[in-house]
């Protein structure tokens, strides 16, 4: 794969993850048991709902199989800081959005594998080979959940340097975020208007009718109009640094990265005319 997908992405993700990881305290998790309904409405949307749906579509979905794959690994991902900060702009409950992220970014070290390896086989078939359960849990739990914890115990117990540090990682990480989306693309720069028409469209349904499908279900569930923006947005902003990094890692990249970097191009579009129409209809 090379230095930079071997080196330079999880390196990349880890820090991303990091910098989720010094944005949060122990508060955030705490507010799960205050706000459980909420909570539930959020998280069964994205770790069960948004799987389904894209696993739908790919199955009635005339799709290379790679393509295929590549949808349900950014289906698989957890949302990032982006929706935080897009729920604030939406005047939503930031403190949910917050806690969502979170806990899904801890408890995807469980979820993404099962996802991962089952989409591998009903879409793919064949050998897995090295592609399991546990070796996907174990590459998911250092880049991933390992750097989101030492930034939460780095703000815990050293919160001075947290608080100064905090604006620059996420810089850092909005500058690193869009190295491996450019270097994801670059990779692909042969068949690129190819490959986006094929996956471009399949990723702008699943984004658009998740975000959809999660508000309808909120406002069925959710307790007010702060918590339906919070979930609907998390629904739909996906966490593409590490659909990318899975892509890559476990798979090669290659076709099967494509998905996640058309949906990281498409979801500030949609989610941005999602929130339009919310402060508008408020």
């Amino acid at each position: 794969m090379g230095v930079v997908a071997e080196v330079f992405l999880p390196v990349a993700l880890a820090f991303i993850m990091f910098a989720l990881g010094l944005g949060l305290t122990f508060g955030d998790f705490a507010r799960v048991a205050k706000q459980p309904r909420d909570f539930l409405v959020g998280a069964v949307s994205q770790l069960i709902l948004l799987p389904i749906v894209a696993f739908i579509l790919v199955s009635i979905w005339p799709l290379n199989p790679e393509i295929a794959l590549g949808v349900m690994i950014i289906a698989a991902a957890p949302g990032g800081v982006t929706s935080n900060i897009l729920t604030a702009f939406a005047r939503g409950d930031v403190a949910l959005s917050i806690s969502l992220t979170a806990v899904i970014s801890l408890v995807c070290v469980a979820t993404i594998p099962l996802i991962v390896v089952f989409a591998h086989s009903q879409l793919i078939g064949g050998n897995v080979g090295d592609i399991s359960v546990a070796k996907t849990a174990i590459s998911v739990f250092f880049i991933v959940t390992v750097p989101v914890l030492i930034g939460l115990l780095v703000r815990r117990f050293a919160q001075p340097f947290a608080t100064r540090f905090e604006p620059w990682t996420n810089r850092m990480s909005t500058a690193l975020f869009v190295i491996v989306l450019v270097g994801a693309i670059f990779q692909q720069r042969n068949n690129i208007i190819p490959y986006f028409a094929e996956a471009g469209f399949v990723t702008l349904v699943l984004n658009v009718l998740m975000m959809l499908l999660a508000y309808t279900i909120a406002r069925a569930f959710a307790s007010g109009i702060p918590q339906q923006a919070a979930i609907s947005i998390e629904c739909g902003l996906q966490n593409g640094t590490l659909a990318i990094a899975i892509s890559t890692l476990l798979f090669g990249g290659g076709l099967i990265s494509v998905p996640a970097a058309t949906y990281s191009l498409i979801m500030l579009s949609t989610a941005l005319i999602f929130i339009i129409i919310l402060r508008r209809g408020t």
